[in-house]
């Protein structure tokens, strides 16, 4: 970082320590986890569930549901379906709880910016 971004940044009008305290900045932050953590930690354990039984399971993964198809294939288009499935909830869980609390802090520390 130069020094003349560091003495930009160290005079920028709005104390970014204060906005952390507010409790609408909390309450976004609350609300982003309380979703996101749950969610990774469920996909991370169906992610590795996955990667062990196709290291270790050879038997049960290689047993056939449809024709060729056996339930290995299955698992991992799984896996796919699911990140699609997670992108899609979280967009959508995104726009209704956590961007109108994110408008409402950036409309407010611009106000701030603009009167100082």
């Amino acid at each position: 970082m130069s020094n003349d971004a560091h003495r930009e940044s160290s005079t920028s009008p709005i104390d970014y320590q204060v906005v952390e305290q507010e409790p609408l900045f909390r309450e976004l932050k609350k609300r982003h986890r309380s979703f996101v953590f749950p969610l990774a930690v469920a996909f991370l354990v169906w992610y590795i569930g996955y990667v062990l039984l196709a290291a270790y399971a050879h038997e049960f993964m290689a047993t056939p549901v449809i024709g060729n198809v056996n339930i290995g294939i299955l698992m991992g288009l799984g896996q796919f379906v699911t990140t699609f499935a997670i992108t899609t909830w979280y967009v959508s869980y995104a726009n209704r709880k956590l961007d109108p609390i994110a408008a409402e802090i950036r409309s407010e520390l611009e106000e701030q910016e603009a009167t100082r």
